[in-house]
């Protein structure tokens, strides 16, 4: 009993088709540059991961052509890691490291006009994704993709050739994507770099911006005269930025427009208060706002922001300045007894002067 058994599993193992050889994927090189990616790594996320094909066998009658199962050479990840790796030019021209998951990818085939063929189907859905500088991986863009061919069954060749150029589509078309969005989309930066520039324009009458070379005159003083009390004269002195982001290269430009501005019509001076060591007292309000504004610049370097969230990062800086403005204008007040004291407004006229030539304000 144990020997025939033994035959009918030999007999059986006889019977059984051999195994279908695995596919192999041929690499097909870019002709689409500048290629601005490499594939880091590879997700096969098909539900089951069933082998990619099925293919008729080589020969046989029509009543009998079944599909058969047959896979990937080395399986489907390391075989398109491979493919990836061997179409694509060297990582170092690349500048974008993607993930790309498979979410479909089969070949199915049936008979063609005669016993002797086979038509088959490619079907593609992959998905390119990209973790950016600040550590968050994000899904950029999606290919859906098919296309057919017909081969002789013993040819296997065809399959093969027509796989990789499908792959090679869908690979051309995301370097594509990437080139087109790359222009506009803040997402695809790599990396943000800040530029400056003062607003000394005089756009408004009321509106006065900070210039080193026009020092306040008390023309600036338009507000009512009030009577002199604890304040000889008033200014109410302030910052502000505006932001304009541009891709430019896979880098943020963020070019940055600072203002520190007083308002004409809310400075005003006491009746017979129009004295230079008054002027200067609110000359210093002025250039301890000009000085919060250099400290904000330099606090906006490239490493403390990141293209995901630098409007947020520009306005935590930015109000973390403003409290430093208004702490710093209520202790010059404070320690030169609103300019009354003499020694005290000299002490801080060297520090305000100082620090504006450390900064290149002055000179």
């Amino acid at each position: 009993m144990p020997t025939l058994n033994l035959f009918l599993l030999l007999l059986l193992s006889l019977l059984r088709p051999a195994p279908e050889a695995p596919l192999a994927l041929r690499p097909v090189p870019a002709k689409f540059g500048p290629v601005l990616f490499r594939v880091a790594a590879v997700r096969d996320e098909r539900p089951g991961r069933p082998p990619v094909a099925a293919l008729l066998p080589a020969a046989g009658p029509a009543a009998n052509a079944t599909p058969r199962p047959v896979e990937l050479r080395n399986g489907t990840v390391a075989a398109l890691q491979q493919f990836a790796a061997a179409s694509l030019p060297a990582p170092s021209t690349a500048r974008y490291p993607i993930t790309l998951r498979v979410l479909a990818l089969q070949v199915r085939e049936t008979l063609g006009p005669n016993a002797a063929t086979a038509t088959g189907t490619i079907t593609l859905h992959l998905a390119f994704e990209w973790q950016n500088a600040a550590g968050q991986t994000l899904t950029l863009t999606e290919y859906r993709g098919a296309a057919r061919y017909g081969r002789a069954r013993p040819d296997r060749a065809v399959v093969e050739t027509a796989l990789a150029q499908a792959l090679s589509g869908s690979l051309r078309y995301f370097n594509g994507w990437l080139g087109a969005a790359a222009a506009h989309d803040v997402r695809l930066a790599t990396a943000v770099q800040p530029t400056f520039r003062y607003d000394t324009r005089l756009t408004e009458p009321d509106t006065l911006f900070y210039d080193p070379a026009q020092p306040l005159v008390w023309a600036d003083f338009m507000g009512t005269a009030r009577p002199r009390g604890q304040y000889a004269a008033a200014i109410f002195p302030s910052f502000g930025y505006q932001a304009r982001p541009r891709m430019q290269g896979g880098v943020l430009a963020l070019d940055i427009r600072l203002q520190v501005f007083v308002v004409r019509s809310s400075s005003w001076v006491a009746e017979g208060q129009r004295t230079p060591s008054n002027l200067l007292h609110e000359q210093r309000h002025f250039d301890l706002v000009r000085l919060v504004a250099e400290r904000f610049r330099r606090k906006l370097t490239p490493d403390s922001l990141t293209a995901a969230d630098y409007q947020s990062q520009l306005g935590w800086h930015y109000l973390d300045s403003f409290r430093e403005m208004n702490r710093l204008q209520d202790q010059y007040d404070r320690e030169t007894h609103n300019g009354t004291d003499a020694a005290a407004q000299a002490r801080w006229n060297r520090q305000i002067e100082a620090e504006l030539r450390t900064f290149g304000v002055m000179k």
